[in-house]
């Protein structure tokens, strides 16, 4: 049993077909094929009941695949801590659009000390990037407090929260908006800013679930808005604010973009507001990965400071 095919091994066990596990090793699937049949021979047992064109995991299949996770993980991590600044880390960071928008350029900046390393961000759902963190398809997620405190299905005793500080919505327009000729700072009452038409994704942008006029925080209950222009791709969302067609409800990151404006609104009370945090496996993280959740954290302090 050797570690080249324990990894074929946990690629096909997470897959729906070998052709697909070959695919992602770029193997053919009669490589991928002998690896399985090797591993099987080198047990003793089979680990896949086979059907014409799927493997399914047995009991033996689903024990060793526990086990495998963690060899190939504690050898990756061996390998990492001993090269050092090094190695070619492979960062796979996962989350909502709107928060790799904000740690992501963080997390950038946190890996300039690997120049071999790379940094993959993949754009999802806090309960998708949970899941992708528990399969090890990523090595890091991004979430908010909500989905840390929900505690779902793929939940592992062996993570670690990192507080990365909080996001707070803020209303914003575009600089050829109307409200944004006005003196600096911009204010403007319930009245006038509910006059204007707004932009608004129909679902969260942290976990995707449908919300319609509650999707982006916004208390519509208290003060109706008109939304003229329901959009849940952010970068098209946030071209229209630019454009002054529309108002919306960003996070105060956004500001950042030379194009947005905040607008105070004199007469509003509430204000949304969402804790964000990294999530890690502690028990298969390299220092690299360690370094990143310390940077990342002191990062968040310093943009809340």
């Amino acid at each position: 049993m050797n570690l080249s095919d324990l990894r074929i091994f946990v690629s096909a066990a997470q897959r729906p077909s070998l052709g697909a596990a070959a695919l992602e090793l770029h193997l053919t699937p009669s490589a991928v094929s002998k690896a399985l049949r090797r591993l099987e021979e080198s047990l003793g047992k089979p680990l896949f009941d086979r059907s014409a064109k799927q493997l399914l995991l047995n009991d033996s299949g689903q024990l060793l695949l526990a086990r495998a996770q963690t060899l190939l993980a504690l050898a990756g991590q061996a390998r990492l801590d001993v090269m050092g600044e090094r190695a070619a880390v492979d960062c796979r960071l996962g989350g909502p659009a709107v928060l790799l928008w904000r740690h992501g350029r963080m997390a950038a900046a946190a890996l300039r000390a690997y120049p071999q390393g790379s940094l993959r961000m993949q754009a999802m759902f806090e309960d998708a990037a949970l899941a992708a963190l528990a399969r090890g398809d990523i090595n890091a997620a991004l979430v908010t407090q909500e989905a840390i405190d929900g505690r779902g299905e793929h939940w592992s005793a062996d993570w670690e929260v990192t507080p990365l500080g909080s996001v707070t919505l803020q209303l914003m327009a575009g600089r050829g908006h109307p409200l944004a000729a006005r003196a600096a700072p911009l204010t403007a009452s319930s009245a006038e800013v509910l006059a204007h038409d707004f932009a608004c994704p129909s679902r969260s942008l942290f976990c995707g679930v449908q919300r319609g006029a509650r999707s982006d925080g916004w208390r519509d209950e208290q003060l109706p808005r008109k939304i003229r222009y329901w959009c849940d791709d952010l970068q098209l969302l946030l071209s229209l604010v630019k454009a002054g067609e529309a108002l919306a409800y960003l996070p105060d990151f956004a500001l950042d973009d030379g194009g947005l404006l905040r607008i105070h609104v004199s007469d509003c009370a509430f204000e949304c507001r969402e804790q964000v945090a990294l999530v890690w496996n502690r028990a298969q993280a390299s220092d690299w990965q360690r370094r990143l959740a310390l940077a990342l954290a002191l990062a968040g302090a310093a943009a809340a400071a």
